[in-house]
Order: C-alpha cells, then sequence, then structure tokens
C-alpha cells in the first residue's frame, strides 16, 4: 500500500513538473523584441537590442561565434563605427523610475537625462558621457564622434543652452579620448567622405562669434565660413568631400513678416561664403525657401536648393471679432477642402527644386516650377537631364477613383529646356540609375515601360504581357509585381512577374527569361546585399528568395548568371527575414521564423554554410503551452479550392473539443510561418495567448466577387467553418468571430446572414456603406468614394449605379437578423473609418435590444496606439469570448457598463458570479 502511494505521488509531481504555464496578460510584460539590429562593416560584430515588454531595452554586443561581448541596461540605439572599431548606444533611466517621478511631480528640467556609451571593441573598454542630447557619426569615415549636451546654465553671463540659443557639442577623437567643445551650435554636420565638421554657432558668449565654421579634422584648423552677431542660418550641407558646403541665411533682425533669406555657397580654400540668390536675383515670383533641401550632386559641380513662392500675408489690424472664419467648398477645385486643410502647413512651406551650376559662373536653373512641382534627379544629381511632373490635371478625378495620375516631362539641368515625355501616367516614374530612361508601371495600361531621355522614344516593355497581378480581385487596375532594378550602364531593366525575373532591353522591349519559378509556382526575387548599389552586376552571382505558392516555404538560392542555374542555400517552413551583409566581409546576418520559433538573429557566409545563433531573445517561451501552425483547404459556395491557416494548442488532442476563434482580413495564408509573440495588439486576437487558453485559431482565405464583398466572405468563411466541425475537434456551439476595419466589416455583415458564431468582436465596422460612401478619411482628408467604387470595399460603382449592392451589403438593413452578441470597437478619433459608423451600428443594436457593448477608447485613433488602451482592449475582449465560448463568469463591464462618472476611475474587469 506504501509503495502504492509513493508511486501515485511520483505520477502527479511529474505531471505536475511537466505541466506547462498558460500565458497570461502579465506575460506580455516579460516578451521581448529585437530592436535596432546591427552588424559592423568588419562582419565581426553585432549590436541589437531587446525591448522588454515595450518598456526597457538592453542592449547586446555579441562576436560572430554568438558570444557575449557587453551586455547593458537600459541602453538602445547601438550603431558601430565605420572602421567597426566602436560601438555607441544611447543609455536611458528606467521607465519605472520615470514613471515614479511623474507621479511624484518632478520637474522636466529635473528627469534624468540620457547618457552616451561608447565602447572600445578593441580594449574591451566603456565610457560613458552623461547628459547627452544626441551624437552623430561620420558615414564613411572613423575615429570620431560628435554628441550634443542638454541644457546647461552658464554662470558667466546667465544664457542658457537651448534649442533658440544653441546648445553645446564635443566633438571627441574615439582613438586618444581628445575632446574640442563647440558652444552655442544649433546644427552640425560631418561630411560624407571628407573628414570635415560644419557647423552653426549663435556665439551667445562673449568669446566666439556667431556664424558658421568648418573644422578640418586631418589638420585641427578651424575655418570661418561666414560670420555674423545676429541672424539665423538654415538647411546647412556639405559636400561629400567636405571641400564645399551651402547654407541659407537670414540676416534681418527687424520682425518683417517676409524674410529676406539668402542663398549662400563656399568651396574650400574661399575666405568666405558667397551669396548666390536673395530676394533681388531670385526669378519672378519666387524667393529663397528656408523649407526647401539643399544638398550638392555626386561629382560636386551643382547645388540643389529650394525656391519659394512670396507668402499669403494676414491683414494684422483686423480684431478677433472682425474676422470672418467660413470654409468656402467648391464643385469643381482640384482638390476636397478637407485635403486642403490638411495640406495647408506643407504648402506653406512647398519649395520648388533648383540648380545652381558651381563651375559655371553660379548659373541658376530653376527645375521646378507652380507648373512641374515635382522633380526627380538622375545619376546622384549628376545627370544633364532631370524628370519634372505635375498630377493638376487629373486632381479632381483623385476624390472618386483615389490614385493619382500625373504628365511627366525632361527638363535639361544645364539649359532650363523641357520637353513633354509621358502623359496620365499613374503610377510612380523612376530615373535609370544613370539617368537614361524614364521608367515605371502604369496602372491603367496594366505594363511597364521606359522612356528614352535622349531620343524621346517610349517602350512599352511588358505590353500585351502578364506582369500585373494575377490575383486582383478588386475594381481597379491592377498593380505590378515590381522590379528588381537596373544591370550596369542602364543595359537591362529587370522585372518581375508572379513568380519569375526577367531582363528586359530597355529601346526594343526584347526580353529574355532569368528564373523558371513558375512551372513549380516558385517565386523568386533579387536581394540587394549592398546598400550603395546603384546598379546589378549582371554577370557575377545573386543571391535570390524563394517562395512556394504551395507550402509556402521560403528559402535563398545563389543564382549565377552565366548560366542562370541556382544552387541552394537555405529553404524550409519557414519565414525569413532580409539578409544584411557587413560591407567589408563575405558575411551577413538574416532573422528566421515560424509560429514556434522567435526570430533570432542568425549569422552566416554568402552559402549558408555555417550558421550561428546569436540571439535568443525569449527562451522562456518553451516554460508556456503554446501552439502550432498549418495550412487548411476547402471550398467555398462559389466551388472555389481555398487556402487558410489553423492553428491548434500545443497539447491538442483530436478526440477533445475546443472553442474555435475565426479571425481574418482578406488572404493571410501567406503569412502561416509568421511568428506571433505575446503582446497587447492594437486590433486583433494575440494568436499565441489564445491557443494556450485552449482554442483553435482558424484564419480563412477570402476570394471576392466584385460588387458582392459581404457575400463572398459569407461564401468563403463559413463552408470553411463548417468543414472544421466536421473534423469533429471543434466545438461547433462555442466558435467566435473576430476582426478589425474590413475584417469588421465583413463579420458584421456574416453575423446578418448565419447564427453559427457564439459570439463576436467587430472593430471599426462599416455597417451602412451609403453613408460611409460619402464620409471623410480624416487623416488623410480624403473622401471615402473611391474605397467603393475602385478599392477594397469593391462595390465597382456609385450609390446611384449600383443602389442594390450598397443596401445589400450594408449589415444595417439586416440588422434584426443579428443573433449574435458583439463587442464593437470604435474610437473616436479615427481617421479612417468614420466613428459614426460605430455609433450606428451599437444605437441600432441597442435598439433592438441585441446584446452589445461599445468601446470608445478617447483621443485614439483607427485602434488603440497607446500601451495602456491596448491592454485594457485584449484585457477586455478574452473577458468577452471566455464568457461566451467557455462559460467564464461576466465582467462587471459587461454586466452594468461604466458609468461616464466612472470612467477612467472603474473599469469594471472585475468578474462577477453572473454567467
Amino acid at each position: 500500500m506504501k509503495a502504492r502511494i509513493i508511486t501515485l505521488l511520483l505520477l502527479i509531481s511529474i505531471s505536475a513538473f511537466g505541466q506547462k504555464k498558460i500565458l497570461d496578460h502579465p506575460d506580455f510584460d516579460i516578451w521581448n523584441t529585437i530592436q535596432s539590429p546591427r552588424i559592423s562593416r568588419s562582419g565581426d560584430f553585432i549590436i541589437y537590442s531587446l525591448e522588454k515588454g515595450e518598456t526597457d531595452n538592453f542592449l547586446k554586443i555579441k562576436d560572430s561565434q554568438g558570444s557575449s561581448i557587453l551586455g547593458y541596461d537600459r541602453s538602445e540605439g547601438g550603431r558601430f563605427t565605420y572602421d567597426s572599431d566602436f560601438a555607441l548606444f544611447t543609455i536611458k533611466a528606467w521607465n519605472e523610475d520615470l514613471l515614479e517621478m511623474k507621479r511624484n511631480k518632478v520637474a522636466k528640467s529635473k528627469m534624468p537625462k540620457d547618457t552616451l556609451g561608447i565602447y572600445d571593441l578593441r580594449s574591451k573598454s566603456l565610457t560613458k558621457i552623461a547628459h547627452v542630447k544626441g551624437y552623430k557619426l561620420p558615414a564613411k569615415w572613423g575615429g570620431y564622434v560628435a554628441y550634443q549636451l542638454e541644457t546647461i546654465n552658464t554662470k558667466k553671463k546667465g544664457k542658457k543652452t537651448s534649442a533658440k540659443n544653441g546648445y553645446h557639442v564635443v566633438l571627441r577623437n574615439l582613438g586618444n579620448g581628445s575632446q574640442d567643445t563647440l558652444k552655442y551650435v544649433t546644427s552640425y554636420l560631418f561630411a560624407e567622405e571628407g573628414k570635415r565638421l560644419v557647423y552653426v554657432t549663435t556665439g551667445e558668449d562673449s568669446t566666439s562669434t556667431g556664424g558658421v565654421f568648418v573644422k578640418n579634422l586631418e589638420n585641427s584648423q578651424t575655418t570661418p565660413v561666414f560670420t555674423a552677431d545676429k541672424g539665423k542660418f538654415m538647411k546647412l550641407s556639405i559636400s561629400a568631400s567636405g571641400e564645399k558646403l551651402g547654407f541659407v541665411a537670414d540676416l534681418d533682425t527687424t520682425e518683417a513678416l517676409v524674410r529676406p533669406n539668402a542663398l549662400y555657397s563656399w568651396a574650400e580654400g574661399m575666405s568666405s561664403a558667397q551669396k548666390l540668390v536673395d530676394a533681388e536675383s531670385a526669378p519672378s515670383g519666387y524667393r529663397v525657401s528656408k523649407d526647401g533641401n539643399l544638398s550638392f550632386s555626386e561629382d560636386e559641380t551643382k547645388m540643389y536648393f529650394g525656391l519659394a513662392t512670396p507668402p499669403i500675408l494676414k491683414d494684422t489690424s483686423l480684431l478677433e471679432e472682425e474676422i470672418v472664419n467660413v470654409e468656402v467648398w467648391t464643385y469643381d477645385e482640384p482638390t476636397l477642402y478637407t485635403v486642403q486643410e490638411l495640406q495647408a502647413p506643407n504648402e506653406r512651406r512647398r519649395s520648388y527644386l533648383t540648380a545652381i551650376h558651381l563651375n559655371n559662373n553660379n548659373k541658376l536653373v530653376q527645375l521646378a516650377t507652380k507648373e512641374y512641382p515635382q522633380v526627380s534627379l538622375g545619376n546622384e544629381g549628376n545627370s544633364q537631364h532631370a524628370l519634372i511632373s505635375t498630377s493638376a490635371p487629373y486632381d479632381l478625378e483623385r476624390q472618386w477613383e483615389g490614385a493619382t495620375k500625373r504628365d511627366y516631362s525632361i527638363i535639361n539641368t544645364e539649359t532650363g529646356e523641357i520637353k513633354k515625355a509621358l502623359t496620365r501616367i499613374r503610377g510612380q516614374v523612376r530615373l535609370s540609375p544613370e539617368g537614361k530612361y524614364a521608367f515605371g508601371y502604369d496602372a491603367i495600361d496594366s505594363a511597364w515601360f521606359a522612356h528614352n531621355v535622349e531620343s524621346g522614344i517610349t517602350t512599352k516593355l511588358t505590353k500585351g504581357k502578364v506582369f500585373y497581378n494575377e490575383l486582383n480581385d478588386s475594381p481597379n487596375h491592377p498593380g505590378s509585381y515590381g522590379s528588381a532594378g537596373w544591370t550596369k550602364d542602364d543595359k537591362a531593366l529587370l522585372i518581375y512577374d508572379r513568380y519569375d525575373i526577367w531582363e528586359f532591353n530597355p529601346d526594343n522591349g526584347q526580353s529574355t527569361r532569368i528564373t523558371k519559378g513558375r512551372e513549380n509556382k516558385i517565386a523568386y526575387r533579387y536581394i540587394r546585399l549592398d546598400d550603395e548599389e546603384r546598379s546589378i552586376d549582371n554577370k557575377g552571382s545573386w543571391l535570390v528568395s524563394s517562395f512556394n505558392d504551395d507550402n509556402k516555404h521560403a528559402g535563398f538560392y545563389q543564382l549565377n548568371r552565366r548560366n542562370n542555374r541556382l544552387e541552394l542555400r537555405a529553404i524550409g517552413p519557414y519565414r525569413y527575414g532580409r539578409p544584411i551583409k557587413a560591407q567589408d566581409d563575405g558575411h551577413l546576418m538574416f532573422t528566421r521564423e515560424s509560429f514556434t520559433e522567435f526570430p533570432n538573429i542568425h549569422y552566416t557566409d554568402l552559402k549558408f554554410g555555417n550558421t550561428t545563433q546569436i540571439s535568443d531573445a525569449n527562451p522562456q517561451q518553451s516554460e508556456y503551452n503554446w501552439g502550432t501552425g498549418e495550412l487548411y483547404h476547402w471550398t467555398s459556395l462559389d466551388g472555389i479550392e481555398l487556402t487558410g491557416m489553423l492553428y491548434k494548442p500545443e497539447n491538442f488532442d483530436p478526440n477533445k473539443k475546443y472553442p474555435m476563434i475565426v479571425n481574418f482580413y482578406e488572404k493571410s495564408s501567406n503569412g502561416i510561418y509568421g511568428h506571433r509573440a505575446p503582446s497587447a495588439g492594437r486590433s486583433t486576437i494575440n494568436y499565441s495567448f489564445y491557443l494556450s487558453r485552449g482554442y483553435i485559431i482558424f484564419n480563412p482565405d477570402v476570394h471576392y466577387r466584385i460588387g458582392y464583398p459581404g457575400e463572398s466572405a459569407y461564401n468563403c468563411v463559413v463552408p470553411g467553418v463548417t468543414s472544421l466541425i466536421e473534423k469533429g475537434f471543434v466545438d461547433k456551439d462555442n466558435i467566435g468571430v473576430q476582426g478589425h476595419s474590413w475584417g469588421g466589416y465583413q463579420i458584421a455583415y456574416l453575423v446578418t446572414r448565419t447564427d453559427i458564431f457564439k459570439a463576436a468582436e467587430a472593430g471599426a465596422v462599416v455597417p451602412n456603406m451609403i453613408s460611409a460612401y460619402g464620409g471623410i478619411r480624416w487623416w488623410s482628408g480624403l473622401v471615402r468614394q473611391f474605397q467603393y467604387e475602385h478599392t477594397q470595399s469593391r462595390i465597382g460603382g456609385t450609390p446611384w449605379e449600383y443602389p442594390a449592392r450598397y443596401v445589400e451589403n450594408s449589415p444595417i438593413f439586416n440588422i434584426d437578423k443579428i443573433n449574435t452578441p458583439l463587442l464593437i470597437m470604435h474610437n473616436d478619433e479615427d481617421g479612417h473609418v468614420p466613428w459614426y459608423q460605430g455609433i450606428e451600428f451599437f444605437t441600432a443594436l441597442r435598439r433592438l435590444q441585441k446584446p452589445s457593448w461599445f468601446l470608445n477608447y478617447n483621443g485614439e485613433p483607427h485602434w488603440p496606439l497607446k500601451r495602456q488602451n491596448r491592454k485594457d482592449f485584449n484585457v477586455r475582449m478574452a473577458q468577452f469570448f471566455d464568457h461566451y465560448l467557455k462559460g467564464a463568469p461576466k465582467p462587471v463591464w459587461m454586466v452594468r457598463g461604466v458609468p461616464a462618472i466612472e470612467k477612467g476611475i472603474n473599469q469594471g474587469l472585475e468578474l462577477t458570479g453572473n454567467k
């Protein structure tokens, strides 16, 4: 008897020990995400931060074997110097300490400041510098850092460093630790290649003069470029070599409303900067802009800056009670007033790109004008030609089409001569790397084209061929699959179809298929390993990614361009991140993930021969009941073979019955191998959380029939659910459905057609397509008409053309047929879907006394973004589904709501005994 008891206790102990944890909401706070991963140019080191529960970061530096070089708490934003000798990062205060100080009303000026960490990778020593506001490193040379110090009160004059007066900047030699303090600096820049630092100082102390200065770090000499006791210096820019610089200056000390900005330039060897353009010499109707970017061509023969039109001035003599504030909307103005209103700040800052020919007597050639406001430069600004464009003739129809069309011309950057090139193009047009061709994809023709800049001849490269989206199911022109880029000297353009890479002659359209993926439904795509690559080597070898349409496996191949043979490098049931190559070494880092595998950082060579896992962000995952994902196939009511994603708990038993949540949007099955870490999502269920708690999750793909989006969802989703019920492991009486925005709309439609769902959560829902058709998307100011006529809502026309379609697809007209309890979330600052749609839905349900609850997170947009609100939403949604699908008690908020007088005080999350 005693032996039996011991055996029983032992079995119980083993069972208890082997029992995995169930995820709960507090567990979100212990999960890490990888932030800002970087590999040194030498390939010897990798730096990244682990952000824990969206709060504190923990910096890691590893070597190529995955061994730890440095770990530092509260640190983020790690970067390597160009020479790979140092790593720099920012050290923050603990988040909890900051919150406690805020609770104690500590003044902002007394809150902890950031610290700069400088780690010497050679000597393994760490230097910390307190009170650092920010820092900059040279892009293509090492040995120095310039960092900006936080506000300092100076005892000598009582002046305080600030954004207006400038901050002290310290230039530090990383090799020997020597430092030079530059006082009251408002802006500073390293040259990209030359060892120069340019900066602007206000000269607030008595020992220095304000103005623009350049410091030569090869001889430690500082040269005053332009000095002035008063004035503002803006848009500071230095050429790559560091031998030329430009800036905009406003030296007027009066309060004039129209500022007399002037453009200045300086070249090494000059005693002082020279004025190039001011109010007197600017082209008629324009002035020098303080907002337009200033830059140099790669060969440094041209400087580009912005011109602006005169500002519209207010009558400052009028009193507030005399000013009429009325909006006047007109039917034929090109841009809807709501869009104009949002764009007004940008319009006030609008500038028109202009070239100064530094080697040709500073000749000015205006490239952008009010007639052609957009400019695209060729060959890094070196080209004799630029591409200019305008959308003005088509802006009005953008209201209902939802897409921008443009006319394009070619401008000679030396003479200003303009030649018309392309008209009514819908799609992005760019210049080839050498500037010989303007190219792009025109959605209207569903074809790629190349326009020869010299000859003016346009060649339709893919006209009559299928290089457009083969699966397009919207009443819209199909998009493209993109392009890999150009080969050297602009000889060929590489374009993708659904599966393959093709090489096109830009002048005659002759093409060659490089890969052979279509036969096996495998998509191949070129991977750019060099961030500075402008053209593709057509004779060497390429790294290409692969994706199998059938089983969704991904991988990498090496493509030999001499014979177009593919050599397998890595493949499997994973999703891979884009490899990042060490610029001076043949190694790279990448991420690999699946539903069960977190996307940790891996290190390998170009052959993927020896792969080392560098990070292990969430080892605690093994302690929790997780889940598995698989592809699931069924047939729609329209007879279409469909694919979806089916997720089961890790401890799944096919002989048991499980509650199931259906979550979908459009087509998601390509993401079957995406990892879903526990987190407080802003609009959807967290898969790992619900699986851990014993739910099954089904995510079905939806195939749409134009004009009937609601019925399409029904015909795809419901048979998928019923086919799973037939498998025997789904509890048919406990099935929920959840979705947001477009997914929320489809759910609202579904519950008017079926009672198969016991509970539903629909976020940012549109119940009434007729009233929503004329609604405004407040983030952009656009009216929603295009969405119904041409894009996602898929009606295919206007309410007066297809009134029946709008009624049939609007849940509001069948809301009395809903028997499914609903949780609705729609926030009052939603800039995508007007939140009155959510109110319309809820108040109709309330009028019919259908069980429903409405969540509005005040001040939040289309989804709750604030962490506390996301966490709250996740708790309420879980309580809602647990009650209806698992019989858990109702929380207080579901029993009596949260009265307005208790908002922000009593959240009502406590469970009651009411089931």
